[in-house]
């Protein structure tokens, strides 16, 4: 790669709007595609949301849990899912959630951050729950190896408020410590709720970008995220996930129609 992390996300948001889809292969979502909830339907689920949006949607995010429970199997279909996207330039944000410390960390930074594995992904979600320092491996990892890292801080269900709140202000001074000096955005990103009532910390200091599920099937719209994230809008990676995956048939037409809003709500003068 000769670009970093930051900036292949700042042109794909330029050139496709700013969009994330999510692949969430739930044996409910198989099932109701009248798919065998097997790895064969994983990989058939995978390749249709696949073709649909690599080339319209700036960030996919495949739900890592869902491939691994069916083990290797499920695995090998993540590995094709993500080379395939890589292949068509659509950024890849591998929803994996973890969080621990020194060489667990480090090998879990080896697996979804090192350009060398098959599971090598554009940036990865982390959680900071074992404290932020925790996170300076895979950090450095994302540094070296040109890729991105997004850090819970207030997520989108609503029973983490109350620890969140707590925490949320410590994660989001680490996140802005380790984006200082980057541009146009840091490696680290924060994952925050576009079905947030509103906006509790301030991100005047963060240099980075904020990918914000919710979108769709939560209940949170495009003008949602325009106005909670107004004074940030330029950063913002709205997710959706089951409101364009619900029909096999216009996964490609609903991606379409919530990204266009979502470019309209954004780039809108904010009120």
């Amino acid at each position: 790669m000769d670009q970093s992390f930051g900036e292949r996300l700042r042109a794909r948001l330029d050139e496709r709007g700013p969009l994330c889809v999510g692949i969430d292969p739930s044996p409910a979502l198989l099932h109701s595609w009248d798919l065998d909830d097997s790895p064969a339907g994983l990989e058939r689920f995978s390749r249709t949301v696949v073709d649909a949006v690599a080339d319209v949607a700036a960030a996919v995010k495949p739900q890592s849990a869902f491939f691994e429970r069916w083990g290797s199997r499920g695995i090998a279909v993540l590995e094709r899912a993500i080379a395939d996207l890589r292949d068509a330039g659509t950024l890849v944000v591998l929803d994996v959630k973890r969080g621990d410390i020194d060489s667990t960390m480090a090998a879990y930074a080896e697996a979804y951050l090192d350009r060398g594995s098959p599971l090598a992904a554009d940036a990865v979600t982390l959680s900071p729950y074992l404290g932020f320092a925790s996170l300076e491996g895979a950090i450095a990892s994302a540094v070296a190896n040109d890729a991105g890292v997004f850090v819970l801080a207030r997520t989108s269900n609503p029973e983490a408020a109350p620890l969140q709140r707590l925490v949320a202000g410590q994660v989001i001074a680490g996140a802005a410590a380790a984006n200082a000096g980057h541009s146009p955005f840091g490696p680290v990103g924060l994952v925050m709720g576009a079905t947030l009532p509103g906006l509790e910390e301030s991100l005047d200091d963060f240099n980075g970008a904020i990918l914000a599920p919710g979108l769709g099937a939560q209940g949170a719209t495009p003008a949602d995220v325009a106005r909670l994230f107004a004074p940030v809008r330029h950063a913002v990676l709205p997710s959706v996930s089951r409101a364009v995956l619900a029909d096999p048939a216009k996964i490609r037409e609903r991606t379409l129609v919530y990204r266009d809003e979502c470019v309209d709500q954004l780039s809108a003068t904010p009120v």
